[in-house]
């Protein structure tokens, strides 16, 4: 696989993941089930870590250097239906942006590996 066909370039690289990110966040802010958990956050900084992190697992050329699931989630007493609503806000705003399916599975899949840690168990 050459640099340019990995899963970063193919959602369109830093300014369009940025723009999906941007649509998710606006999806969970609106969702009464789950918006609490970002009551006290600050949006700017968490839409960028978010794009950082979503570009790192696409395999652009971006380390992430945030802390680890496990360690990030923890307390907030998150369950099953609170990750089963932020995974269907990330897989509608990466539709919104006509992402390709394989590529949508390709991050779905990633978000699904992290499912334990972010769940803490």
């Amino acid at each position: 696989m050459s640099a340019g066909d990995t899963l970063y370039h193919r959602l369109g690289g830093k300014e369009q993941i940025s723009s999906i990110v941007d649509e998710f966040y606006e999806r969970v802010l609106a969702d009464d089930s789950v918006a609490q958990f970002f009551e006290d956050v600050d949006m700017a900084a968490q839409r960028a870590h978010q794009t950082q992190f979503l570009s790192a697992v696409a395999g652009g050329p971006v380390e992430y250097d945030g802390e680890e699931m496990r360690e990030a989630h923890e307390g907030l007493g998150l369950e099953e239906q609170h990750f089963t609503a932020i995974a269907t806000h990330l897989e509608a705003a990466l539709r919104e942006f006509d992402v390709p399916d394989q590529s949508v599975e390709e991050i779905m899949a990633e978000v699904a590996a992290l499912k334990d840690d972010v769940l803490c168990r």
